[in-house]
């Protein structure tokens, strides 16, 4: 397996707000079609965590760097998020287990 980065975001929002669940649909039908995007995990209780799975750094700026994904990142901000924190990660090993 050649390593691959893991972009783990971690959030807490302020309200419910359908605008918000629309945005975060269009961002990872957005996601699926940039360069480097190998896949996701999300769950969302009182704090939601979404990981981000990529093929490169340079794949990662530049998902950062997309416009409508910039839009996105402002409305959070401004809006929807109470708190939030991004960790990029390299991942080296994996494996799973499946019953």
């Amino acid at each position: 397996m050649k390593p691959y980065y893991a972009v783990i975001f971690t959030s807490v929002k302020k309200v419910d707000d359908p605008a918000y669940d629309h945005m975060a649909r269009s961002m990872t039908n957005l996601a699926q079609l940039q360069s480097g995007y190998m896949g996701h995990e999300s769950a969302r209780e009182k704090i939601g965590i979404t990981v981000s799975y990529w093929e490169s750094l340079e794949a990662i700026s530049m998902w950062k760097e997309q416009i409508d994904h910039q839009l996105a990142q402002q409305l959070g901000k401004e809006q929807w998020y109470e708190w939030y924190k991004v960790r990029i990660c390299k991942v080296e090993r994996e494996y799973e287990y499946k019953s």
